[in-house]
């Protein structure tokens, strides 16, 4: 169950971070909402699955998803440009956080 809670919470991350960035410095109203919300809901779901996985383990797997989502979630739309290297980088990154996990 911890795992599970841990993936949302890495999506979450990915949300709150994109709100983060389309709220213009919090100027804008929706997307302030949205990373209030995902924030709190992401810390809390990482908070409960390190109860039970180890801190490391598990706050490396959180900023993994988060960051390789983010990333993604820029690429597609056009607010990143798309590179092979980018996308190396990305699968090399959720290749770690799979690594981490089988580690376990």
């Amino acid at each position: 169950m911890a795992w599970i809670v841990l993936v949302i919470s890495g999506v979450l991350e990915a949300v709150w971070a994109t709100a983060l960035g389309r709220s213009e410095g919090f100027s804008k109203l929706g997307p302030s909402v949205v990373f209030g919300v995902a924030i709190l809901a992401s810390m809390a779901g990482l908070a409960y699955a390190m109860r039970t996985l180890p801190i490391g383990t598990a706050y490396a797997v959180w900023v993994g998803i988060g960051a390789s989502l983010t990333v993604t979630w820029a690429m597609a739309t056009g607010d990143e440009t798309v590179s092979l290297l980018k996308i190396a980088l990305i699968v090399g990154l959720i290749g770690c956080v799979i690594g981490l996990k089988l580690a376990h």
